[in-house]
């Protein structure tokens, strides 16, 4: 219960989840969301009707070990037992790692200043049952080396439009216009079964990381050469680039502030 002498809190929290069984992060009408699991179980707790909000929109059945979310509150409830009950309440596919007070001014979205993300390709012949709602099974030949000098190619400032999606929806950046976007690293990796691509960048638009690989793994088939992707970059048209890759592999590490 509140009362007339509580003060409004700002808090801010850290989520991460296995996306494969949620329609992405916002709340949607009688589909299961991240956003509205969330808003149920601290509802529950509080007595107060919040909408929290996200460093940005995952799609369905996108994964995040480190998202950001934020609510105003006037409940009393320290932030450490915030978080033990938020988790008692949450499904177990979602897990609230900290809650602390944040500054007023503090927003999940509009203070970030840049994100990471990883995406997971499965290489092995066969993938492990636990593993399927967490990577793109791809056992197919690729040129990763070509791979890797192809993603080298989107490092900097630029128009990402080919790479975006083509719906009304737009992903992370809502409010902003402008295609253009800042990566300060893009790299492939290899692990033992599974190639890894990182991305760090100011921002992305919807469904921008997937297309990136998507376009990566043409490079990796010998469909396109690596310098193939600054034509695509400066066609600015999402024809130009590849497929969306598979949701499951794609995870939010990382939200910077």
């Amino acid at each position: 219960m509140t009362t007339g002498k509580s003060t409004l809190r700002n808090i801010k929290l850290v989520l991460a989840y296995d996306g494969s069984e949620f329609c992405g992060w916002q709340v949607q009408p009688n589909s299961p969301t991240i956003q509205g699991a969330l808003a149920s179980a601290i509802g529950r707790i509080t007595g107060e009707k919040v909408l929290p909000q996200g460093s940005g929109r995952t799609d369905a059945g996108v994964h995040a070990l480190a998202q950001v979310a934020t609510f105003a509150t006037e409940s009393p409830i320290p932030g450490e037992n915030f978080a033990k009950a938020l988790n008692d309440i949450l499904p177990a596919s979602i897990r609230v790692l900290e809650a602390s007070d944040a500054p007023a001014e503090f927003h999940a979205r509009k203070s970030a200043q840049g994100k990471v993300y990883r995406y997971r390709i499965y290489r092995g012949t066969i993938c492990p049952p636990f593993l399927a709602r967490y990577v793109w099974h791809y056992p197919y030949p690729l040129d990763e080396r070509a791979m890797q000098r192809a993603a080298a190619l989107v490092i900097g400032e630029h128009d990402f439009t080919s790479f975006a999606a083509v719906d009304p929806e737009r992903g992370c950046d809502e409010e902003e216009v402008s295609n253009v976007r800042r990566i300060s690293e893009s790299l492939w990796e290899k692990q033992v079964d599974e190639l890894t691509y990182t991305v760090r960048g100011n921002g992305f638009l919807h469904h921008m990381v997937r297309n990136l690989v998507g376009t990566f793994v043409l490079v990796g088939k010998g469909t396109l050469q690596p310098q193939d992707i600054t034509h695509i970059l400066e066609a600015r048209k999402r024809s130009a680039a590849g497929a969306t890759a598979p949701a499951n592999g794609l995870f939010l590490v990382q939200v910077e502030y």
